[in-house]
């Protein structure tokens, strides 16, 4: 078996791992590169030729990780795509979503080509047709069962606990006389995060490759974290302003629903209105409620005992909406993507409130190198949005209790099952986290390491 680490190597973006063994080319996830590793309009030519992948092994639907396979399907692959049912359902909406995107994007850059006397068309990485032609190629596979692919090759999705239908791969495989195996974590999540079961752990590998997010620190206690979104949220409404939280629309949006909503049942929070301004974000929380197989216990016994304090949600369908929203001078909690404010509505609403000193802006997840919003936790005192300088006046809270990834400690409580010494690849981490990661984990179990770089190619 030959493994190419083809994105996420060093960076927490664009996941993409290219697999070889028997006359089958397998690729782990397909994911767009965002921040600093973002390309242009055009995208770019795949390290491979996509009509020669036999199987797409995609383990969940963010973007990062499913954003490309719509242009692996536009340059000639007609494999299988292996995904859960969930991450079917959203994939299929975030991958129309940024087709949409994409082409938008396209059409103004290509305008703004026009009109500098530059006849050339910008043409978007792949368009909403290429989408409809992808979803075809969803096979939907089960958690925790075996499936065989033929030429010495099975595998098994086990529930990664990040977002609904993320799963890490159990990989099998003959190169010899023994079956060899290979475990990808995907991206895994804490235990206890609200509404969605705590990860799977397996048992046994020749080797891992797995995330290295947070790698380097860990998450604050989660009622800690609790009491400060409560703190954050209080003050800013006796301020008399509003609360802005960049979030992803799948995953980070439905948690914080939840949690707002435990909140007002605590009477912790009175007459909370949350609006959320973002029709990808609507369709995402629909799938998750049509999904509450996959929902843990407590959010179960949740939704039984749901009384009538809830919290007021407003959904915004349409542009005139979402503009109504900035005449809110105070008592909203607005939550947009996009979750690291490189596009979407949460601009516009930054625009509004981010140099206003009676606000908030919460982060409640990952900011990658090069992001707006980055520049913003980093410090910045002024930031550009649309072409306009806007200060940075209200107060910024960073809440890492709230992300859907496993901190240093439970990463390691992760590996903690392999007990036969596997050798470990550490992916999707910042250079230097990625570097760090992977010597704690070797000092911590002995277990060999390596911190691959984009394009390396190991045998496996």
């Amino acid at each position: 078996m030959k493994i190419r680490f083809l994105g996420a190597a060093k960076t927490v973006t664009g996941s993409c791992y290219h697999l070889s063994i028997n006359n089958i080319q397998m690729l782990v996830d397909c994911g767009m590169r965002q921040g600093e590793d973002a390309k242009d309009a055009q995208g770019e030519e795949f390290d491979f030729n996509p009509a020669e992948i036999d199987y797409l092994f995609l383990t969940h639907s963010h973007i990062d990780h499913s954003g490309m396979v719509p242009r692996l399907v536009k340059k000639g692959f007609k494999g299988s795509i292996l995904l859960t049912e969930a991450t079917a359902d959203l994939a299929e909406i975030m991958l129309y979503d940024s087709a949409n995107i994409q082409e938008n994007d396209a059409q103004r850059a290509t305008t703004r080509a026009l009109r500098s006397g530059h006849d050339k068309e910008i043409l978007p990485a792949y368009t909403t047709i290429d989408v409809e032609n992808t979803i075809q190629f969803f096979k939907t596979i089960a958690y925790n069962k075996i499936t065989h692919l033929g030429n010495g090759i099975k595998f098994r999705l086990l529930d990664a606990g990040h977002i609904l239908g993320s799963a890490s791969l159990e990989l099998w495989y003959q190169d010899s006389a023994e079956d060899k195996k290979i475990v990808f974590s995907g991206d895994i999540g804490k235990k206890g995060s609200p509404v969605i079961k705590d990860p799977q752990t397996s048992s046994d590998a020749n080797y891992i490759v797995i995330e290295s997010t947070y790698g380097n620190r860990l998450h604050k206690n989660m009622n800690n974290t609790i009491d400060e979104l409560v703190d954050a949220v209080k003050s800013t409404f006796m301020r008399g302003g509003n609360v802005i939280i960049p979030s992803f629309a799948v995953g980070r949006t439905q948690d914080l629903l939840y949690i707002f909503n435990q909140l007002t049942m605590q009477d912790r929070l009175f007459n909370i209105n949350v609006y959320i301004d973002s029709p990808l974000a609507e369709k995402a929380t629909k799938i998750y409620l049509s999904h509450p197989e996959l929902y843990d216990d407590e959010t179960r016994l949740l939704l039984k005992t749901q009384s009538s304090k809830g919290i007021k949600i407003h959904f915004t369908h349409s542009t005139q909406d979402s503009m109504a929203l900035n005449k809110i001078r105070s008592g909203a909690i607005i939550i947009a993507g996009s979750g690291m404010c490189e596009g979407g509505r949460i601009r516009h609403h930054l625009k509004h409130n981010l140099w206003r000193r009676d606000c908030s802006v919460l982060f409640v997840g990952f900011q990658a190198k090069g992001t707006l919003g980055r520049r913003i936790v980093d410090g910045s005192k002024s930031v550009k949005i649309f072409g306009e300088d806007i200060a940075v006046r209200a107060n910024v809270h960073t809440i890492g209790g709230f992300s859907a990834h496993a901190d240093q400690k439970e990463l390691l409580d992760w590996l903690n099952g392999y007990a036969n010494h596997p050798e470990v690849f550490v992916v999707h981490g910042e250079g230097q986290t990625a570097i760090d990661f992977a010597k704690k984990i070797n000092a911590t179990y002995g277990f060999k390491t390596i911190a691959p770089d984009i394009g390396d190619e190991f045998e496996i």
